[in-house]
């Protein structure tokens, strides 16, 4: 009986029918899979925690202009380092403009740069890492040594370097944390390849026929991606530093866009009068950098085996 035509459980019996040892269609597998995934997530608090903060980045970040309908540019010389109150929630900065909208709409800037760098290091460090581990011989030692090359340098040295050639912005900006990024991933995915590519399933299907590259990315591929997603996840604390920190160097977002590490670096030197000008945007960065380490620490849980 196909998935379309199988009988519907009772709605008090979807949990049941969700945690069956007896699936009765690979729609109902899947589900099940997916329900037990979410209940072991669940019974994590510290992960639901980190879960509720990175929604609600995503949420501030889809309705900053209505969280905040103020401009976060304009500037008004006579409010100027106004400390937080009923008008200025977070207080003002030294041109007048409001820190509360400022940081609202900066969380715009800090998701784009969040899931720029995710979609391009996470498909190109598994790609190199599972070609390097399947290809093995020269194609592992030159892929693996290009690798070493950029381990060999810490993330923001070099990622300074490239911003520095490539020129400030925030485009280069994400550029640069991505060329930076991706090593780790193709280790990751390599070790992984590593471990399965003599399992008997590859045998087969190398003997069915299919190329190396459709072993790759059919069947290789998958297998790697949980491991790549937990390590993203946990690295996206590192990536938010670091473009607080090209943002902190002038490097990043150019002004008077709301980056919060930009903001941190002009609110410096009133940090003893106005504390508030640096506080709230680096009080920001520290409470997003928490929530994807704990949702990554409880991805980790649910996701990598060796943790079960």
């Amino acid at each position: 009986m196909s998935a379309a035509l199988a009988p519907r459980p009772p709605v008090a019996g979807w949990r049941a029918w969700l945690l069956s040892d007896t699936p009765g269609s690979p729609l109902q597998a899947r589900l099940g899979q997916a329900y037990g995934s979410w209940l072991a997530f669940r019974a994590n608090p510290m992960a639901l925690v980190g879960l509720a903060i990175v929604l609600l980045l995503i949420l501030v970040a889809a309705f900053a202009p209505w969280l905040a309908p103020q401009s976060p540019i304009a500037q008004d010389l006579a409010q100027r380092l106004q400390p937080p109150s009923a008008a200025h929630w977070l207080g003002t900065d030294e041109l007048g403009r409001d820190i509360y909208a400022r940081i609202v709409w900066g969380s715009r800037i800090t998701l784009t740069i969040v899931a720029l760098v995710a979609i391009i290091v996470g498909p190109v460090g598994l790609l190199v890492g599972t070609l390097a581990g399947y290809a093995g011989g020269w194609a592992d030692t030159v892929l693996m040594r290009v690798t070493d090359v950029f381990l060999a340098f810490p993330r923001l040295i070099l990622a300074l370097a490239f911003v520095a050639a490539l020129g400030p912005g925030i485009n280069n900006a994400i550029i640069a944390i991505a060329i930076t990024a991706w090593p780790p991933y193709a280790r990751l995915a390599r070790a992984e390849t590593l471990t399965v590519r003599r399992t008997d399933f590859i045998a087969a299907a190398r003997m069915l026929g299919s190329s190396p590259l459709r072993i790759v990315l059919v069947h290789i591929a998958p297998l790697c991606t949980s491991s790549l997603v937990v390590r993203l996840t946990l690295d996206m604390s590192g990536i938010i530093l670091t473009a607080a920190g090209l943002g902190f160097l002038g490097l990043g977002a150019q002004p008077p866009a709301p980056e919060w590490g930009a903001m941190i670096s002009t609110g410096r030197q009133y940090v003893l009068d106005s504390w508030w000008v640096a506080t709230m945007p680096g009080l920001a960065i520290v409470l997003v950098s928490l929530g994807f380490n704990l949702l990554g620490d409880g991805l980790r849980d649910v996701l990598d085996p060796k943790q079960r």
